[in-house]
Parts: structure tokens; C-alpha cells; sequence
């Protein structure tokens, strides 16, 4: 396997998750619809697999991460209902943003703290 200098690994990391990140959001200026299947499609998710994978080739590692990134996600999912709920009935689009995050923020904290009350590997 190729090895890089931490640093051109670390750059080569931030350019191609910075180029998806683009992507979607040129791709959404012209069809919304499009730009959020790809926003939704758990690409950021399989790439961090794939940089923890390269840097730390453990399996119960990686089976963690894997399950704690579902249980996370859970939690983020009412944000992509109430910031357009908000904005539809007259809140500005940073505000609707702001309480978006911050619920999701309250909600995390939540899956955080009761999880692993019910066994969950967060």
C-alpha cells in the first residue's frame, strides 16, 4: 500500500470529502431533489470507514463505529423536517437552521445519554 506523508494524507482526506461536499451542492442549485439523494446517501459515513479502515484495521473497532453511526444518525433526521416546517410558516432560513441544529444537538445528547442505558456501543 502507497504511504504519504501525514500531512498529504490528511490534505488528500479534506480535498475529496470537500469535492462531495460540492458537489452536492452544485448539483442541488439545479434539481433539489437530486442534490438530497446524494446529501442523503451515507457517502461522508462509507469514506470515514474507509480513512478509519486504512489508518486502524480493526475489526470490533470498526463494527463500533459502524453501529454507533447508526444509532447517530437517528437522531439527525428531525432536522430535515422541522427547518423546512419552520421556514414554510414564515421563520428566516438561519433561524430555522439555528433551532434545526439545535434540536438535533439536544437529541444527540439524549441518544448519548440514555443509549447505553439500553446496551447501545456509542
Amino acid at each position: 500500500m502507497l504511504t504519504l506523508p501525514p500531512m498529504w494524507y490528511l490534505a488528500i482526506k479534506a480535498a475529496l470529502s470537500g469535492v462531495l461536499i460540492a458537489i452536492i451542492s452544485e448539483v442541488a442549485k439545479r434539481n433539489p431533489g437530486v442534490g438530497a439523494l446524494i446529501a442523503s446517501l451515507p457517502l461522508v459515513s462509507v469514506l470515514g470507514m474507509i480513512w478509519l479502515w486504512r489508518d486502524k484495521p480493526d475489526v470490533e473497532n470498526m463494527a463500533n463505529h459502524a453501529e454507533a453511526t447508526f444509532w447517530f444518525v437517528l437522531p439527525s433526521l428531525p432536522m430535515f423536517l422541522i427547518i423546512p416546517w419552520l421556514m414554510r410558516n414564515g421563520m428566516s432560513f438561519w433561524l430555522s437552521l439555528l433551532i434545526g441544529c439545535l434540536v438535533t444537538i439536544a437529541l444527540y445528547s439524549t441518544m448519548a445519554t440514555v443509549g447505553p442505558k439500553f446496551g447501545l456501543r456509542l
